[in-house]
């Protein structure tokens, strides 16, 4: 049974104060200057926000006091409330975090050798409903703001002691956690830019990953707003099967995304998209399924593939294919002139792994309920 937490109203925002990750660059000078002061001092109390992870005005030690004044009584630095964090035994680390309402979101961090990636949630649930996807069991409740989107990053940045420009531990950003992204446009553009800009976190555009199912308008409208890399859950390269695990494919078919992946390769054509395809046993890991993929790949000779091997959540259907299995996949595709990338399971002790996310969400939609009623018949079956 999911336990609610209950999550008291953040004083600051039932006050009216303004939040100010809510903003962009542009949007915080815009705001400085609504309330009659220059636009520049919008850069420099950015960057004690971002660079410095501070959210006391009284500290920001290069702001006027009449400033630090003003802000303290209209506005707040409110990032998402940490409802309790969990560390995986090979260091991954999650956070359940805090919204309106009893609901909640998770963020989580993968530490490597050489990097840190940040796995970012969007929406509180999700708005479709990928068969294999744990997230998809909750429902979906609502967009996230752009404060609870950059938020995430504000958290985990204060806990891991990230400083940007000097001791950077998360090095990349992917919005591939709760919720489709491209579903939540304009929230999400703003904060991948915020964790862009020198003023904020600083990254790289290839640092920047977003992840969609395959909405292919706003695949087109996100290649002129943002620079930013780009990755697309397939998971089969036939429409049957893609359309059975991921069903908007059957509004947006392979052949539509292809044509929108070529485009996004033509505006950047120093790019290359990432192509995740989960491994389910006797679902789409045979011969068949990686020549299909071949043939798929072979229309974008300049992208890649991800595998994933399936990480499996209470009530599913789905297995995991087994190593040899997964290692001739690979093979296949490799062999086959693909570049093929297989990705390590992380954190999935804390269900911390790639399509394990779920939070806590008070679905709008029937389809929690439906989950959990098929989920007792089972019990009730295998009793």
């Amino acid at each position: 049974m999911n336990q609610v937490v209950q999550i008291p109203t953040d004083p600051a925002d039932a006050a009216g104060k303004v939040n100010l990750l809510d903003f962009d660059r542009q949007g915080l000078r815009d705001f400085f200057t609504q309330i009659g002061e220059k636009p520049y001092r919008a850069e420099q109390v950015m960057k004690w926000i971002y660079h410095h992870l501070e959210s006391d005005f009284a500290k920001m030690t290069d702001v006027g006091k009449a400033l630090r004044a003003k802000l303290d009584a209209t506005c707040y630095v409110g990032p998402p409330k940490t409802l309790f964090d969990k560390a995986a035994a090979d260091g991954t680390h999650k956070w359940l975090l805090g919204m309106d309402g009893g609901n909640a979101i998770e963020a989580v961090y993968i530490p490597e050798p050489t990097r840190g990636t940040l796995c970012v949630s969007s929406q509180v649930g999700c708005g479709l409903n990928c068969q294999f996807c744990s997230t998809a069991t909750q429902g979906f409740n609502r967009n996230l703001s752009t404060a609870e989107v950059i938020g995430q990053m504000w958290v985990a940045a204060k806990y891991l002691g990230n400083i940007t420009h000097q001791n950077r531990r998360i090095t990349n950003v992917v919005m591939m956690g709760m919720g489709e992204p491209l579903l939540n446009f304009d929230n999400v553009v703003k904060a991948m830019s915020l964790m862009r800009d020198d003023l904020g976190f600083g990254l790289a555009s290839k640092r920047v990953t977003l992840s969609t199912a395959g909405l292919v308008p706003m695949i087109d409208k996100l290649s002129e707003a943002i620079d930013v890399s780009l990755a697309v859950s397939l998971h089969a390269a036939n429409d049957e099967l893609r359309t059975e695990l991921v069903p908007l494919n059957k509004r947006y078919p392979i052949a539509e995304l292809t044509e929108a992946c070529l485009r996004w390769i033509a505006r950047k054509p120093r790019t290359s998209i990432t192509f995740e395809y989960t491994l389910m046993k006797g679902v789409n890991d045979q011969p068949e399924h990686a020549r299909q993929l071949i043939r798929f790949m072979r229309k974008l000779p300049t992208c890649k593939v991800n595998l994933i091997p399936f990480n499996p959540f209470p009530g599913t259907r789905f297995e995991r294919s087994d190593a040899d299995t997964i290692r001739a996949f690979q093979t296949q595709l490799l062999n086959a002139g693909i570049l093929t990338m297989l990705r390590r399971t992380r954190g999935d002790d804390i269900d911390a792994a790639c399509g394990q996310l779920k939070g806590q969400v008070l679905d709008r939609t029937r389809r929690q309920a439906e989950f959990l009623k098929r989920l007792d018949q089972g019990a009730v079956h295998a009793g």
